[in-house]
């Protein structure tokens, strides 16, 4: 077999690869044509029931990521308490507070399609490599020589890069740590037992106990938003990942 023949099978099978992945892209784009927003929360919340005039929350919201807008998280929770069907309205003073809702969101960023499901695991994971192993395993079945394998392969990893270029499944996710005091009926002291370890050396560690007497009951939980559609920005997004996390929020009380 001559050289050039050998070379013309591998431009064929590179070509192939190419196809593959177009047509992956493809299923990429209309699979995924849709936005799709899912909210999960850790762990379930009950507060107490009050008297209607008693019941007034507080939110307080906060975030270390720059790319978070608090404005409109803000706006998304006024609107989701404005429509409790429980009578449970926002005030801006916590001295008349019944509860108070503090919000810090941990992270507001592209991560992987499964992050919510496997432990929150971050990051989006590209494929840039497999058409050029495709093209070396396919060109070394057939016992191609090193120029007509590395075309394939060369072939294999530039569809494969063009698609994705072209093509990404994206997934955003919003992490939001939540707690909720709520004030205790009167007559009722709040133990509180808190535990701060520090290390004081490469030797060893120091840990404090701290009690205190208090007048108000903690709950913790955590709020992850999940959106996911083909070459997904955020913009797009963000209202209504906002929205449905506000309604979770809301739906506590």
């Amino acid at each position: 077999m001559t050289q050039l023949t050998r070379l013309y099978r591998g431009i064929i099978i590179g070509s192939f690869i190419a196809t593959l992945s177009g047509c992956a892209a493809v299923q990429t784009s209309v699979a995924k044509r849709n936005l799709d927003v899912q909210t999960k929360i850790s762990t379930a919340v009950f507060v107490d029931a009050v008297k209607r005039d008693q019941r007034k929350v507080y939110v307080d919201i906060r975030s270390g990521v720059m790319e978070f807008d608090r404005n409109a998280l803000a706006h998304a929770v006024h609107e989701s308490f404005a429509q409790n069907a429980n009578g449970y309205s926002i005030t801006d003073n916590p001295e008349e507070a019944q509860y108070q809702m503090n919000i810090f969101v941990i992270k507001l960023e592209k991560a992987s399609p499964t992050a919510a499901e496997v432990a929150l695991k971050e990051g989006y994971i590209g494929d840039v490599g497999a058409g050029a192993a495709a093209g070396m395993v396919m060109g070394a079945e057939h016992g191609h020589s090193a120029s007509s394998t590395v075309g394939g392969g060369i072939l294999g990893a530039l569809g494969t890069t063009a698609a994705n270029a072209f093509v990404q499944d994206v997934t955003y996710m919003l992490v939001a740590d939540v707690q909720i005091k709520e004030k205790a009926n009167k007559g009722v002291i709040v133990r509180k037992d808190t535990k701060i370890s520090a290390k004081v050396s490469d030797a060893g560690s120091s840990t404090q106990t701290v009690s205190e007497a208090t007048n108000q009951k903690e709950y913790h939980t955590r709020i992850v938003t999940t959106a996911n559609k083909a070459n997904l920005e955020l913009t797009e997004a963000q209202d209504l990942m906002f929205k449905k996390t506000a309604y979770a929020m809301s739906g506590f009380f």
